[in-house]
Formats: C-alpha cells, sequence, structure tokens
C-alpha cells in the first residue's frame, strides 16, 4: 500500500495505493480539502455528495484515480506511544507510521473511482465500499471479496460485510453507473448503527456496525454494514487492541490528502538531452465560472442522528423510519489545500496558473480553471517537460515532433478473469433459498446471484452465535425491509445538483414470497464480450469544449 499521511479530517480523492513500478508513475499526489475537527461526540457518522464523471475517455491498462471518497480510521488519539498494529501485520512494516500506526490500523475507505486491479471496464467510474481491519493484512470490499486482487472469494473466517439491502445488488468489480455521467452528484454515508449489542468474551466486541447508506437517483438507503467482529478480530491475539476498533471507537475522518496513482505515461528526450513527457488526457466537468465541483454538503453525525433512535426501535421502542435527524449534525468549516503532484518523483511546477483548489460558498469544495493557454478548461495537461526545479505543462505545440510523444496511444484496459465462490463452506451451509439468478451489467459483464435469508448469508456463518441471536437480528432485518423503502431520501438531500443513477440492472425487486428477510448475495461475475473501443468520446469532449 502507498503510505498513507498522518490522521486529518479530510477528503480523498483516490481511495487505494499502490507501490508502482516507474512506469506507472506518470501521476501521483495529492487534491485535499481539510475540515475543521467535529466536536467530541460527532464521530457516530460522516456523510456527503461528490461528483461522478467520467475521468477519461476510454478505459485504459493500468490506470488508478479515485473521485471524491472518505477516509475513516477508529479514533486512537488517547494512545501517543503503544503500537496498534501487531509486529508481522503488513502495516507494521511502514515504520514511518510509528509510534502508534493509528492512521493504518483500521479503515473504512472506498468510494468512487478507478482501480487498476478492475476486471470489467465500461469507461465512467465504479463505487466500491473498501476497508481494512488489521492493518491492511486483510482488505474487504464486498460481501465476499477483497480490494480486486483476487478473484477468489475471501477465506470464510475473514468475510467482513454483511449485505443488508433486498433491492441492490453487490459486484465483486464494483457497482457500475448508468450510461456516462458527467457532472452529476452522488451522496452516501457511513453511519455507526447498533444493529447487535455490546458481546463480552474473547475478543469483546463493541456494537458499532458501520453502515452504508447511499442517495442516488434510482436508489436510496442502507446497502451493506462491517459487522462490528470484523474489527474486534484483531485484539484475540493482541489485547492491547480491545476496545480501539472500529466496532467501540468513535469515527475519525481522514487519512491525508488527493491522492492519485497508478497512471501510465511516456518520456523521450529531444535532440538536446531534455526530456519530455505525456500522460493519458485527464477531463474533468467544468460550469460556465470555470468551476469542478467534487465534494458539497458534508456533515458529521453524532449518535441523535440515527443510532439512537435504531437502538430504541430494535430494542421494543417506536418505529423508525431511517431519517437522519439533522439535530444530530454539524458542518465542518472546509480549507482548500494547493494541488501537489509528482511525475517520475519531480514535483510538477506551475499547476497553479492552470488550475487551483477553492472553496466555494463556504462549503463546496472543487476547483477553479485559469483559462490557460496551455490547455483548454477541463482538460488537466497532457504533457510536460523537465525543467530546472521540476517538471511544468506545456501545450502540444511545444512538443518536438522527435520525440514521437504526440502520436503516442496508452494501452486500453483488458479484460479479467471471473470472480468465483467455493460450492462449499459458509457459501452452501447453511445456503441460499432460492437460485441461481442472472444479472448482465453496464461494465459487460454478468453475475450470478441468489436468495440468502438475512442471516443466512455467508459472512455470518464464522460465528457461534446462538438461534435466539440470529433469530433476534434477523427478525429486526425484516422490519427494515418491511418499512425502509428505496425511494425516499434518509441522508439529507443535496443543496444544490442533479443526482447520478446505478445501473438499473443492480436495482432488484425481491422474488415473491422472499419479499422480506432475505437478500441477494453475488457468487460469481465474469465478463462478456465488449464492443470495440472507437476513437475517444467526443460527447465528453464537447461538454468541456
Amino acid at each position: 500500500m502507498t503510505k498513507r499521511a498522518a490522521p486529518a479530517i479530510i477528503f480523498l480523492l483516490l481511495i487505494l495505493g499502490l507501490r508502482l513500478p516507474a512506469a506507472s508513475q506518470g501521476l501521483s499526489g495529492y487534491i485535499s480539502c481539510l475540515l475543521s475537527q467535529p466536536p467530541q461526540g460527532y464521530g457516530a457518522g460522516l456523510s456527503f455528495y461528490s461528483t461522478v464523471w467520467a475521468l477519461i475517455e476510454k478505459p485504459l491498462y493500468r490506470f488508478q484515480i479515485g473521485l471524491a471518497g472518505t477516509w475513516i480510521i477508529p479514533d486512537n488519539s488517547d494512545n501517543t506511544t503503544t503500537p496498534l498494529c501487531p509486529i508481522g501485520t503488513t502495516a507494521r512494516k511502514w515504520p514511518e507510521r510509528g509510534p502508534t500506526w493509528a492512521s493504518v490500523f483500521q479503515t473504512l475507505e472506498g468510494g468512487k473511482g478507478y482501480w487498476a486491479g478492475t476486471r470489467f471496464h465500461y469507461g465512467p467510474p465504479k463505487f466500491s465500499m473498501n476497508g481494512t481491519p488489521n492493518c491492511y493484512d486483510d482488505e474487504i470490499a464486498s460481501p465476499g471479496w477483497g480490494f480486486f486482487r483476487s478473484g477468489t472469494a475471501i477465506h470464510d473466517g475473514k468475510m467482513g460485510i454483511a449485505q443488508l439491502s433486498n433491492r441492490i445488488l453487490v459486484p465483486p468489480d464494483g457497482l457500475p453507473f448508468q450510461g456516462n455521467p458527467w457532472g452529476l452528484i452522488l451522496g452516501y454515508a457511513w453511519m455507526a448503527l447498533p444493529f447487535t449489542d455490546v458481546r463480552g468474551g474473547t475478543p469483546p466486541t463493541g456494537d458499532q456496525s458501520w453502515t452504508l447508506f447511499i442517495n442516488a437517483s434510482n436508489f436510496k438507503g442502507p446497502v451493506a454494514y462491517y459487522l462490528p467482529e470484523t474489527w474486534s478480530k484483531i485484539s484475540r491475539d493482541y489485547p492491547f487492541d480491545s476496545g480501539r476498533g472500529l466496532d467501540a471507537r468513535p469515527g475519525v475522518a481522514g487519512g491525508g490528502a488527493m491522492e492519485i496513482n497508478t497512471v501510465p505515461y511516456f518520456t523521450a528526450k529531444d535532440s538536446r538531452g531534455v526530456l519530455y513527457s505525456k500522460i493519458p488526457q485527464l477531463l474533468f466537468p467544468v460550469d460556465g465560472q470555470g468551476k469542478t465541483i467534487l465534494v458539497q454538503d458534508v456533515k458529521f453525525y453524532s449518535k441523535a442522528a440515527i443510532y439512537d433512535r435504531l437502538k430504541s426501535w430494535r430494542t421494543g421502542g417506536p418505529a423508525f423510519d431511517g431519517t437522519f435527524d439533522i439535530a444530530g449534525s454539524m458542518e465542518p468549516a472546509m480549507q482548500a489545500r494547493p494541488i501537489s503532484l509528482k511525475q517520475d518523483a519531480k514535483s510538477l511546477m506551475g499547476l497553479a496558473n492552470i488550475v487551483e483548489t477553492q472553496i466555494f460558498g463556504g462549503s463546496v469544495f472543487g476547483l477553479q480553471w485559469r483559462n490557460s493557454p496551455i490547455t483548454p478548461n477541463g482538460l488537466f495537461p497532457e504533457y510536460f517537460r523537465d525543467e530546472l526545479g521540476g517538471r511544468a505543462p506545456i501545450p502540444a505545440s511545444q512538443v518536438p515532433p522527435e520525440t514521437n510523444l504526440l502520436s503516442k496511444g496508452f494501452a486500453p484496459a483488458e479484460m479479467g478473469s471471473p470472480y468465483t465462490s467455493p460450492a462449499a463452506g459458509a457459501w452452501i451451509n447453511p445456503g441460499p433459498a432460492r437460485g441461481p439468478y442472472k444479472a448482465t451489467l453496464a461494465d459487460f459483464s454478468t453475475v450470478t446471484y441468489y436468495w440468502y435469508r438475512f442471516i443466512d448469508q455467508p459472512v455470518f456463518q464464522q460465528f457461534g452465535w446462538n438461534e435466539a441471536e440470529k433469530a433476534q437480528l434477523q427478525s429486526f432485518v425484516e422490519k427494515i425491509h418491511a418499512g425502509w423503502p428505496l425511494d425516499r431520501d434518509y441522508m439529507p438531500p443535496p443543496s444544490s445538483g442533479a443526482l447520478v443513477a446505478f445501473d438499473p440492472a443492480l436495482i432488484l425487486t425481491p422474488p415473491a414470497g422472499l419479499e422480506v428477510g432475505y437478500v441477494p448475495i453475488v457468487t460469481y461475475q465474469e465478463g462478456i464480450p465488449a464492443p470495440p473501443v472507437e476513437t475517444p468520446n467526443p460527447r465528453v469532449r464537447r461538454k468541456i469544449e
């Protein structure tokens, strides 16, 4: 994993980073906005809206950049000396994160973006709910799989996400959007909910189930959640971590800054020995004032927003419709940070003359384009030249023909191998209630899924829960399915902007007899032939010009 910056209340515009070979270091760095620290008690959730668009004209091989996402870690600010990551874990090998390794101990990350490990490509970004529970030894991105590294399902005992919604599929390769979104917005929130009680034993486990809520035009509401046991497991063999995970601690949003990574590039020298470079064309939606909106309507939440009322309902109180109570929220102050990008470990110079980060109206973070002669507004520079102190963007007209960079093209993305699950263990015992079913998605893949009784889905089978505990949770989820539709707001609606839609093939109606208490679980995903990619999408470029 790439090295993460010290904890801060920030937004990330890339969620997952890898240690990259030189050929992929065409662009790396940060675009960030800082958020003011919330008052004590506002670590029970976070929501915001961010813009969705096709960053590139066609899918590219080994390309990884994210759009706006989150970075949440448990609040361990009371510990300043003791390592949270045990010796031998992946993150413990990153000494720069010491002495506590708090920033890489446990994370909720993910969001919209392009990942180098994605297997099925269609142009726009996808959405993925990534998290890591144990110092990056294990990574979880869906009810059955990890961060795109392997097509093989996670071991039964290492699963962590429970499918909650009975109306949307969660494929292992991420959730595609409908059409070719351009400047539409997606709202999502991570909220700590009490689906279960605090448990004693070894290890003890808190009651916080971090739940993903989505606000899109064709789906609204909770999608899935990380089981509290996902976070407490690490303390079984490392007692210091007991009570320090996301199952028990408030969440702190942060983790560094905007990060861009895994961008291919070409370099060539002219006859004088001056080095020039080329990266893929990156496109941004721009309004009439030269603005690109990235993030808006950020809110932190206390337990008064949803946790308290949900717990009351679960324990015999009045029914609750799931709507966030604004009285339990606060809006942080926002501060833009300067863009900081590198290529080949050399700083990019002069970007502020082309585009800068900016806060618009106090609660909107984005980019302000400067009508530069180097590149039109909304088009990030493609070409760069070595200069004293770094590498500077230049227009295509200044690239010497002898370098042949103008004619260089980047390798297209390739279809990957399928995601598979075993016909054994938690997947078949107790197993699904009905299936298989199939759906063909916009990313040129087909998923196979089954309908499982909620408590029978694979993630729960690693725990020795008694029948009463299972029945209690099953009954409560049935109430949620019956009372929480997908066509009304749960998180606060956006102050401006139009909502994006997910691929309609992801949106389901449960089969007759399985309307409540059952969830769709993907068991297999494979690619299908896509139509040939022709010239770069002129519709996207026209919107910029």
